[in-house]
């Protein structure tokens, strides 16, 4: 009897590494680009706390924080709407549009309403956003050719509602999110991770995220299966204006003033920082994971690069071919599969 027992009790003990290595194999297949954009990620901070011996300091690593923390809350919406096959590329638009009328409306009165102000710059982020997913979802247009037109429309109104001029002297309380601390740690910072973690969980854990997945997979598929596509398709480019909001309102803040050019080249360095990390320009795949690593990854390189005195001209060249490597690296990764 003791030994038929040690006989039964031999194939569960055998086949556990197996177990555990197919689990590993599975994980490191889901993960490839995200894992070779993060070994990028730290051989490049060991490249350059040999060769720039302030990179590591707390200071220079504060000021990556900031540097990355608009593109970064941006980052996450722009990874959902690329998530469903579509692209934003109004981003810095809205930002800088939502940013000037909230900002006009709260030093409108007598004294200026900081509340009407950051809920008016929420509001019109989000309504903007919205309906550059109304147009794509239900009118069924191209979303390149419906935020491209989106981003001409907000620069040219913000141009037009501030007469050029930028909003100065801005009240204490609405500087409050880019300048306030809790515990010695920065708004800001705690904003941009309860942000990206709030995102990871709704992409991951609820049913609109999953959606969100089918629809860039098989749209026609997710339809068959019950999905309203048009609405499911429209949330994210809401999502994406009211982030656009946000790091305006940050931003702002932290500068004390709101500009009309805030917002410039937003578009580029969002889609780069998704893409970077993983995020199939086709829909359907990438993670949230994978975005923060792609800003850090462009925000450690553009730190280094000044660090280092590089022209700021060769810059723009180091990004470029980040991204042409690692779409490259994640068309590999699907060829293989």
């Amino acid at each position: 009897m003791a030994n038929a027992t040690d006989v039964r009790n031999l194939p569960e003990t055998g086949n556990a590494t197996p177990a555990r290595a197919g689990w590993w194999r599975r994980f490191s297949e889901e993960y490839r680009v995200e894992g070779a954009m993060l070994g990028a990620l730290l051989l490049l901070g060991l490249v350059l706390s040999i060769a720039a011996p302030n990179f590591l300091t707390a200071g220079n690593l504060r000021n990556v924080l900031w540097q990355v923390m608009a593109i970064g809350i941006i980052a996450i919406g722009q990874t959902m709407v690329i998530l469903t096959g579509g692209i934003d590329l109004s981003v810095g638009g809205i930002a800088a549009f939502s940013a000037m009328a909230g900002g006009l409306l709260m030093m409108s009165g007598p004294e200026p309403n900081v509340p009407l102000g950051i809920f008016a710059t929420l509001a019109i982020g989000v309504l903007v956003g919205a309906i550059n997913g109304a147009i794509v979802a239900y009118g069924r247009l191209a979303a390149f050719i419906v935020t491209l037109g989106m981003l001409s429309i907000t620069n040219s109104l913000t141009y037009v509602i501030s007469d050029a001029n930028s909003i100065v002297g801005l009240p204490e309380g609405y500087r409050v999110w880019g300048r306030g601390e809790i515990a010695g740690i920065p708004w800001y910072l705690v904003t941009f991770v309860a942000l990206f973690v709030l995102g990871h969980i709704f992409l991951s854990r609820t049913k609109p995220g999953r959606f969100i997945y089918a629809i860039g997979s098989n749209e026609e598929a997710a339809r068959l299966s019950g999905v309203n596509v048009r609405f499911y398709k429209t949330i994210p480019y809401a999502i994406t204006g009211l982030l656009c909001a946000i790091a305006a309102i940050i931003l702002s803040g932290k500068l004390g003033a709101i500009d009309p050019d805030t917002g410039t080249g937003f578009e580029l360095r969002t889609i780069a920082a998704a893409v970077i990390g993983g995020t199939s320009l086709f829909g359907g795949k990438g993670t949230l994971v994978g975005t923060l690593i792609g800003v850090f990854l462009i925000g450690v390189l553009s730190n280094g690069l000044n660090l280092l005195r590089v022209n700021a001209f060769w810059q723009g060249a180091a990004v470029g071919v980040v991204i042409i490597l690692s779409v490259l690296i994640e068309r590999l990764s699907r060829k293989r599969r």
